[in-house]
């Protein structure tokens, strides 16, 4: 896998764009074109077909074939292209919020922790619906899309919350991509897994969000939100195509 084809992929010609390479607005230049162009999906897992965290085998899916994928799919392959590029990248186990309070397995979400110059940022292209920017690694600094980080006095989890509300919560020890087999196996196999529960494929995009079931397509924009009901499965196979570039393939 060569870096121009996944730059090609996000819609980058960073060289002719953006200088210094490694700075925060190169950074955030990329996780917003990414966010913008590779969708949130988990088709793979209603269609039976195996997730393993093998990178080769991820970039070519969301690369080469153009598809999408989960938090160990996406954030794995940023953190490749981050890492070509030059970016000092770090893997991150977060435990995501639940109703009532609790929060998942560990590492039921991988984020990234980059470094530049002596700061630390938050990346993430793979929650679904989540910040479109990099967050600085710093306690209690609102962003401009109502999301701060917090550190409680005494602890070493920090949480990320917006408008007061709990996403995930993580440490910032250093991980493998191997030590999120575990997880991912859960969320591709467990009743219990959001993941296993419904088929949805989701894209940021520069004024909104696009995010599609098999039932409903919902797209928002500029703060207007507007509901086409999905039919049939030749509307869903269309909407996914014309909405996300995804031709659904048959198991293999």
């Amino acid at each position: 896998m060569e870096v121009r084809d996944y730059l090609e992929r996000i819609h980058i010609n960073i060289k002719a764009t953006v200088d210094p390479l490694c700075s925060i607005e190169t950074l955030t230049y990329l996780q917003e074109q990414h966010l913008f162009s590779v969708p949130f999906e988990n088709l793979d897992v209603h269609r039976g077909v195996a997730i393993v965290l093998d990178p080769p085998a991820i970039l070519d899916k969301i690369v080469r074939r153009r598809r999408g994928g989960f938090c160990y799919e996406l954030n794995s392959a940023f953190a490749w292209l981050l890492s070509e590029l030059g970016f000092d990248v770090t893997f991150l186990s977060a435990e995501v919020a639940r109703p009532g309070g609790e929060f998942d397995l560990p590492f039921g979400h991988l984020t990234l922790r980059v470094d530049i110059g002596g700061r630390s940022w938050l990346a993430d292209v793979g929650f679904g619906e989540s910040f479109i920017q990099p967050l600085p690694l710093l306690p209690d600094r609102p962003s401009d899309e109502g999301y701060r980080l917090r550190l409680p006095r005494h602890e070493d989890v920090w949480y990320l919350e917006k408008d007061g509300e709990a996403i995930y919560r993580f440490t910032l020890e250093p991980c493998q991509l191997a030590d999120f087999e575990a997880a991912c196996h859960h969320h591709q196999t467990s009743s219990e897994s959001p993941f296993t529960q419904k088929v949805v494929t989701t894209r940021a995009t520069p004024n909104g969000r696009v995010t599609l079931t098999p039932e409903l397509c919902i797209v928002r924009e500029n703060g207007k939100r507007s509901e086409t009901t999905v039919n049939s499965e030749a509307e869903w196979r269309s909407a996914l195509e014309s909405h996300f570039g995804i031709v659904q393939e048959p198991p293999s």
